[in-house]
């Protein structure tokens, strides 16, 4: 048994570029959602502004384009980070982002904002897997569980700052510049990521870090333990691709995240439309309270990290499995919660604590921990394209739905596929990835 490598070791070059990398690609990641969340809120604003025209099933309609690209996006994006490399995709994406997102800030017509969040959601898909990649080359497998843990904070606070930077500017200045200023802002993202990412210890001078740690990854020995008999592993190889696709730990972890990723989205792009219809707040109150779900996120994820590093031995699903239960049966029961902000902030909290560890975990460390080094972006862009096309259903689901099921029927179905998911995932318990032998 291999113990766990420092955190911060002796080699201040070398340290200095994990922590540079990890800074910048937390920030790139967090960056992103500020072009995704305008129209959550901004939804709000749209409505209300009635010679548009727009009925919120044409919203649902929108949020489906979104995420139908995200989802196929997520496929391809994923196998081309281990082809092409993280800082290609990157490059290539966020300046799309920032486009399409001031491009919905200067349009009036449903299918003009469809279109666009189409591309909106083609250009987001390409940032968690190529990313995660980027610290898979950095931070090596023993020390994955609470690195990942701090990295995964990303979407949670990215997700909280986004929601109440364009809930304030579209209370202020109207729901076009709910669009337009979040995209100006990631534009000035985009520039600190040309400056200062690097896809590899390599790129710099340095070793791979496996060698900086004195260890050696090698794939799962057996398909118990995650994957094929050990060979080499070549990057930007179709070999490893092949190898991931084929990998029946990453195929059920799809499984588990499609179940789980409705809930939520359904959060993500509803959140700030079910805080309005139980309190009848504007854009700004309800984009603060909603984002309280993303609010317990960093918490979530640092202590699922911890927990799964330290507690359980670098297994996953023990926590994942856990809160997934507790989650579902929140959900169920949500809708019958008194209608006070306190009561709603609470429970927006408490759904967010249960959902970004067990989000955190499947999509990023478990992703990375049985998707190998070298495939670690086709296992996360293939485990989040399985759980994009559940997010769909908890995109849409609310906007087609809500009239005829209300808000608890909505809440219902969406815990009930959280409970799936628990028992899906609950035979892999003690699952764990073959340990990296000292080198």
């Amino acid at each position: 048994m291999s113990t766990t490598p420092k955190l911060f070791g002796p080699d201040r070059r070398y340290e200095r570029w994990r922590w540079q990398i990890f800074a910048i690609t937390w920030l790139a990641y967090a960056g992103f959602y500020l072009t995704r969340k305008s129209f959550s809120v901004a939804k709000i604003g749209i409505l209300k502004e009635t010679a548009l025209g727009i009925d919120q099933s044409q919203l649902a309609w929108i949020d489906g384009a979104f995420l139908t690209a995200y989802a196929l996006g997520q496929f391809f994006w994923g196998m081309a980070g281990d082809r092409l490399g993280t800082r290609f995709v990157i490059l290539l994406a966020m300046p799309c982002s920032v486009l399409a997102g001031i491009g919905m800030g200067m349009s009036s017509l449903a299918m003009m904002l469809g279109i666009l969040f189409f591309i909106q959601g083609l250009a987001q898909a390409a940032g968690w897997a190529p990313l995660s990649k980027n610290i898979a080359n950095f931070f090596s497998r023993p020390e994955r569980g609470v690195v990942m843990g701090l990295w995964c904070t990303n979407y949670a606070i990215g997700g909280m700052i986004a929601s109440i930077f364009a809930g304030y500017v579209g209370e202020r200045l109207g729901w076009r510049q709910a669009f337009v200023l979040p995209a100006v802002a990631l534009a000035g993202v985009c520039l600190l990521f040309y400056l200062y990412q690097r896809n590899r210890p390599e790129d710099v001078g340095l070793p791979p870090v496996e060698a900086y740690h004195g260890i050696q990854e090698a794939p799962p020995s057996s398909p118990a333990e995650g994957g094929a008999p050990p060979q080499p592993e070549v990057t930007g190889s179709w070999q490893v691709v092949l190898e991931v696709l084929r990998n029946p730990i990453v195929l059920l972890l799809c499984l588990v995240y499609f179940c789980l990723k409705p809930a939520r989205y359904a959060i993500l792009f509803w959140g700030p439309k079910y805080v309005n219809d139980k309190l009848g707040t504007g854009m700004a109150a309800s984009g603060w309270l909603s984002s309280m779900f993303e609010l317990a996120g960093p918490f979530s994820v640092l202590v699922a990290g911890v927990l799964s590093d330290k507690v359980f031995g670098s297994r996953r699903m023990p926590v994942a499995v856990t809160c997934l239960a507790l989650l579902g049966v929140l959900l169920y029961f949500l809708d019958d919660l008194p209608a006070t902000p306190a009561m709603l902030a609470a429970s927006l909290f408490l759904i967010g604590l249960l959902t970004f560890a067990p989000d955190s975990l499947i999509s990023g460390t478990a992703a990375i921990d049985f998707g190998t080094k070298a495939g670690a972006s086709t296992a996360s862009g293939l485990i989040n394209g399985c759980g994009s096309l559940g997010a769909i259903a908890g995109g849409t689901i609310p906007g087609f739905f809500y009239k005829t099921w209300g808000w608890h029927g909505v809440f219902g179905v969406l815990g009930g596929s959280v409970l799936v998911a628990a028992l899906v995932l609950f035979p892999l318990w003690n699952t764990v990835p073959k340990d990296p032998p000292r080198a």
